[in-house]
């Protein structure tokens, strides 16, 4: 069983084989449970293709990406993901002896599930020709969709019926249950995941575009002039943010990322951070050394109201400032993948470069984070920056003024 993505930017995942346990998955009900525990979360609109390695077929890596409305894409797509697996199979050691795909999909309003099924046939069949054209045979393909699952390789209508097969209860699978034994989440669904990072509704929208364009107003132009303007609103910016971040931690519940209703979390965020704060903040972190220092907030008692606050700056980057959201999605994925939460890390780097594909930050943070890497390095390194810029401040203070006044930047955060 594996639990890495790796690959390359935009919607795409791709992964790499990363062993929790053995486990025997026997036939298409228990493949189609064990899927968002590959994952992390419960796919939706999406393709996924999984590696197979060995006489045993062991998974491998894992490629997930929406499965696209035209369908005069869809071969293209399909030899698109077919070559990503191939490639990223082989740069880690091992390639493919085989496919498993999936394509999971919820039927529109009022249409049977059995439609969706029958309706991304011919995707099945492009990604079965992609695939065994690079020498990775599909074994199994399946279709989920409205709580039923369709094989697209079992030609048997007495163990695959046209109808389909209902689903099991969900997590009762062997993969569910060694997931569980390993620590493993499934955070939900991709739609619940992207609801948190989706900009605000007409209703709160158009407050927060007042507040942005005051903002821009004020900020631009003082962060185009070299070093003393764009200093200022460095240091305005994080002292901003720790402000907010303050507050998200002080309110009920703020101590950490507990359950319940995630809808219901992000309102009370969204009510704790005004518009023209947040504006603030949002213009602030275009700047490149303002958002590096705010990444240094990525752990210990800092990291579960940092990752609150860029969640809600994300949602508040509404209308033309709709780009200006790399930034705070950037951020929110880094956190999530330094503690640990890789698939909320990877749906929010996603985001990120489809608001803005040439977003360095986030390719290289992408990248690493499906190419199964440590973060600790890169912990390491902003530990020892944020050390390093304290004791230039530390030389500036004039003597006299305190231990803990008078420096360029007012980060006092224990990280």
């Amino acid at each position: 069983m594996t639990q890495h993505d790796s690959g390359r930017p935009a919607a795409t995942d791709r992964s790499v084989p990363d062993p929790v346990a053995e486990v025997s998955l026997r036939g298409p009900a228990e493949l189609a449970d064990a899927l968002p525990y590959l994952l992390g979360f419960h796919p939706d609109d999406s393709i996924v293709l999984v590696a197979l390695h060995g006489e045993a077929g062991r998974f491998g890596g894992r490629i997930r990406t929406g499965i696209p409305a035209a369908t005069g894409e869809w071969p293209a797509v399909a030899r698109q993901l077919a070559s990503c697996l191939e490639s990223g199979s082989v740069s880690r050691g091992g390639r493919p002896d085989g496919v498993v795909v999936f394509l999971c999909q919820d039927p529109a309003r009022g249409e049977p599930a059995r439609a969706v099924s029958e309706r991304l046939r011919p995707l099945a069949r492009s990604l079965r020709t992609a695939c065994g054209a690079l020498g990775m045979p599909v074994f199994e393909a399946l279709c989920l969709s409205g709580g039923r699952y369709w094989s697209y390789t079992c030609p048997d209508p007495g163990c695959c019926p046209p109808e389909g097969a209902p689903a099991g209860p969900s997590g009762t699978s062997a993969m569910a249950a060694a997931a569980v034994y390993a620590g493993i989440r499934v955070r939900g669904s991709l739609r619940e995941m992207e609801a948190r990072l989706a900009p605000l509704g007409p209703a709160l929208a158009e407050p927060q575009r007042r507040a942005l364009d005051a903002a821009a107003a004020d900020l631009v132009p003082r962060m185009l002039r070299e070093d003393r303007g764009r200093t200022a609103v460095r240091a305005e910016t994080v002292v901003r943010a720790r402000r907010l971040m303050g507050r998200l931690r002080a309110a009920p519940g703020g101590q950490g990322e507990g359950g319940g209703d995630t809808a219901v979390q992000d309102a009370r965020d969204d009510a704790l951070v005004p518009p023209g704060d947040a504006a603030t903040v949002i213009l602030g972190l275009q700047d490149r050394g303002t958002r590096d220092q705010a990444a240094e907030w990525m752990e210990g008692r800092d990291a579960p109201a940092a990752l609150r606050l860029w969640r809600t700056l994300a949602r508040r980057c509404v209308g033309p400032y709709r780009e200006h959201a790399a930034a705070p999605l950037t951020l929110a994925g880094w956190v999530a993948w330094s503690t640990g939460d890789e698939a909320f890390a990877r749906v929010a780097f996603g985001r990120a470069l489809e608001t803005d594909p040439g977003y360095v930050f986030a390719q290289l943070l992408h990248r690493a984070c499906n190419e199964g890497l440590d973060p600790e390095p890169l912990r390491r390194c902003m530990r020892e920056e944020r050390a390093a810029r304290r004791r230039r401040g530390a030389r500036r203070r004039p003597r006299g003024s305190g231990g803990r006044g008078g420096g360029r930047w007012p980060d006092r955060g224990t990280g």
